[in-house]
């Protein structure tokens, strides 16, 4: 730590950078591409992976644990059907609901294949056809074109009421007049539903389903073996994913049956874990390229201090000779060093972070996709560190052979 006796050379340091304003501005460029390009990379980085991040978890159900029950299992290589396994029920879900309330949501669902048909039309579609809970539109953040959704009495009382995709929707709509509405009915696998709502379109790829309450749905598609619904629980914070999953697990042992034993339980996060590496390897080589620039500039600072020591080699016999220690000329040359560094380092900050939104936004022009340049103070911090690393290691040499010089032989100095 500096000592009070090392403010009045950390003075003379700053007063000195004041004098030759042109020599101060060319030393730092160096510096200033340096920074400028590093944290540009890092902007970028940051804004990318949380781009990633949101892509993973709108294709991936990043912060849903789902359970699903195993039906089989493997004997000497062999993988043959279980008899004893556990099924997974509207009540497990309200259950499991209630004792996650704080952290997390659930939903049970039943999925298959099933024709669909308009009354009366010999024309069948293809349909994806869950049975689901109530709370479908909140869980999966679904809305509503038309209608509305199912209620909690409708899934207990098995009505035969059903929600469409936008797409299947569009698809009977081709061959009926006019299309299904809500109020109007359907035919699945000869059993009729009353539509009583239509989804948004969630995209070209979207599939063709048909909700259904989950209670009616085993038998709407039923085969042999039967199927066996999924647990979904949905984490409200990407963070609370492994809490969840790890409380879950327990209440599966103690409500239902050894959950390693009964049930498979995945989380997509290890997709959100392979984007970051990817993301984190970016950050190192691009860092470790752009560290040249710093390196550079660094040199220039030091060149710069050196030219200085030898111009001001008298000056620096005066002061020693009236009563200034080597450690005050040490003190004084590193404040120089250490204050073109940070000058550099401030404007490489603004320069770096103007350059990386700058650049993203001719991205989202070209590609349209949604791609930020993100701000953190960690980056501000690196930037931070990188001034004081560059002024340190490369004005030490110039300021050690200023601190060096014999009072006599540098006033003698021409």
């Amino acid at each position: 730590m500096l000592k009070l006796t090392s403010l009045p050379s950390i003075i003379v340091g700053m007063q000195t950078l004041r004098v030759n304003p042109l020599r101060t501005m060319l030393s730092t460029l160096g510096i200033i591409i340096g920074v400028a390009s590093l944290v540009a990379i890092l902007a970028l980085g940051d804004g990318l992976e949380q781009f990633s991040r949101e892509q993973i978890e709108f294709t991936t159900d990043l912060q849903t644990v789902i359970i699903t029950t195993r039906t089989t299992e493997r004997l000497n290589g062999v993988i043959v059907r279980r008899s004893d396994y556990a099924v997974l029920t509207r009540e497990h879900a309200e259950a499991l609901r209630a004792e996650l309330s704080d952290m997390a949501t659930t939903m049970l669902t039943l999925r298959g294949s099933a024709p669909v048909r308009l009354p009366g039309d010999t024309v069948r579609y293809a349909a994806l056809i869950a049975g689901t809970l109530a709370n479908v539109p909140d869980f999966l953040e679904f809305t509503m074109e038309e209608g509305r959704f199912f209620g909690r009495d409708e899934v207990q009382g098995d009505r035969p009421v059903v929600v469409l995709s936008n797409r299947l929707a569009a698809a009977l709509a081709a061959d009926g007049e006019g299309g299904p509405l809500p109020g109007s009915t359907i035919v699945i696998r000869e059993r009729s539903y009353e539509i009583i709502g239509i989804l948004e379109q969630a995209g070209n790829a979207e599939t063709p389903i048909a909700y259904v309450p989950v209670t009616g749905a085993a038998a709407l598609l039923a085969q042999d073996p039967p199927r066996t619904p999924t647990l979904m629980v949905k984490a409200r914070h990407i963070e609370d994913v492994q809490a969840v999953e790890e409380r879950a697990r327990a209440w599966l042992d103690e409500h239902v049956g050894t959950a390693d034993d009964h049930f498979t339980i995945a989380t997509s996060t290890g997709r959100l874990a392979q984007a970051q590496q990817g993301i984190l390897v970016f950050k190192l080589v691009m860092g470790a390229i752009t560290g040249i620039a710093i390196l550079v500039g660094g040199i220039g600072v030091m060149n710069v201090l050196l030219a200085s020591v030898t111009e001001r080699t008298r000056e620096i016999g005066i002061r020693k000779s009236t009563g200034a220690s080597r450690r005050d000329i040490l003190v004084q040359f590193l404040a120089e060093s250490v204050a073109i560094s940070g000058v550099g380092s401030g404007i490489g900050v603004i320069t770096g972070l103007t350059g990386a939104f700058v650049i993203t936004a001719v991205i989202r022009q070209i590609t349209e996709a949604p791609v930020y340049a993100a701000f953190t103070w960690g980056t501000v911090f690196v930037a931070g560190i990188v001034a004081v690393f560059v002024g340190i290691v490369f004005g030490t040499y110039p300021a050690r052979r200023a601190a060096k010089l014999s009072p006599i032989e540098a006033i003698r100095h021409e």
